[in-house]
């Protein structure tokens, strides 16, 4: 269950911390194309919660969650230094921000959030902050939502197409916010347009080729990836990882299963794979990753992984499961 944040405190304590903060220096490095299959990769990433003052030139940007982290990192490049507000590892869905959190927004140049009520404390915290200086890039503006469970699905980045918009709309908040270098985030953001339009003809070329369309997940987090590929989704859990199937659910998954020879059940590793390993039980399928890259962990961030890294391997999951 989401908690409601004490905003009055918010607005009574974080101008006093604001004014109190203490300088820090610039670590900020770059996001370059050439990876070994020409890929895009990315050469750094600043990753700490704790925000850090930029009198050096650069950018300071906050970004909600993972993905909105990546895809800042990669526009923004040596001109900006990019904060990931939830911490590696951590499952952003009922996450909410510190007073820490909140000084540090008051001190950015521009925050990037998904939207779509994925980052549902970002209005109420939005609305309370004392600077009116802050740029706001809401990644999924103009992109047409899907609707469940009385909500809108949030997770728009699981398709290439929709994350290359979200990655267009963040470009477009750093020209705003630093108009000077709309070049350099131009020309950062054509190298990974081409990306995510590689990415979605290997998805589509792989995917079509397969006999099976059907894949049963641990939440229903790949609604739009299914939409843009023609595959269905069952999930055994809601929009929300945090919600558990009752017996007449489970009932009716593992009738799915079989009826529909799923021979996977995915789960994802920020949450338990319990109940998926429950329904492979009874049905006699595998269990395998499919990662909806709502946080990496430290050591996939130190190991180099990014968004493309996480859709080529889920490609592959979602490759040996529809055989």
């Amino acid at each position: 269950m989401k908690k409601k944040l004490n905003f009055t405190f918010c607005r009574l304590v974080v101008p006093a911390l604001v004014s109190a903060a203490l300088l820090s220096g610039c670590s900020g490095k770059t996001a370059a194309p050439g990876g070994a299959d020409g890929e895009p990769v990315q050469t750094t990433a600043v990753s700490e919660r704790e925000g850090k003052d930029t009198d050096c030139g650069k950018l300071k940007v906050m970004a909600s969650f993972y993905p909105m982290f990546d895809f800042a990192v990669k526009i923004g490049g040596d001109k900006a230094e990019v904060t990931n507000m939830v911490p590696a590892g951590t499952e952003p869905h009922d996450w909410e921000p510190a007073v820490s959190d909140i000084r540090n927004l008051e001190e950015a140049d521009l925050f990037v959030y998904s939207g779509a009520g994925l980052e549902h404390w970002a209005d109420d915290v939005l609305a309370s902050l004392e600077t009116r200086n802050l740029i706001v890039a809401e990644a999924s503006s103009g992109l047409t939502l899907r609707e469940g469970h009385g909500q809108f699905d949030p997770h728009v980045w699981l398709s290439p197409e929709n994350a290359k918009k979200e990655m267009e709309n963040i470009k477009d908040a750093y020209v705003k916010a630093d108009p000077d270098n709309k070049d350099y985030y131009e020309e950062n953001y054509k190298t990974y347009a081409a990306a995510f339009d590689k990415l979605d003809r290997k998805y589509k070329d792989t995917l079509s080729a397969l006999p099976n369309k059907s894949i049963v997940v641990s939440h229903e987090a790949f609604g739009y990836l299914c939409d843009a590929y023609g595959l269905t989704q069952m999930g055994i859990e809601g929009l929300s990882p945090d919600s558990e199937p009752d017996p007449a659910r489970m009932a009716e998954i593992i009738d799915y299963v079989k009826e529909n020879h799923v021979r996977v059940i995915f789960f994802e590793e920020l949450a338990s794979p319990k109940v998926a390993e429950t329904i492979a039980r009874e049905t006699g399928a595998g269990i395998r990753v499919l990662n909806p890259l709502e946080g990496l962990s430290d050591e996939e961030i130190k190991g180099g992984a990014d968004y493309f890294s996480v859709m080529e391997d889920n490609l592959k999951q979602l490759e040996a499961a529809l055989q």
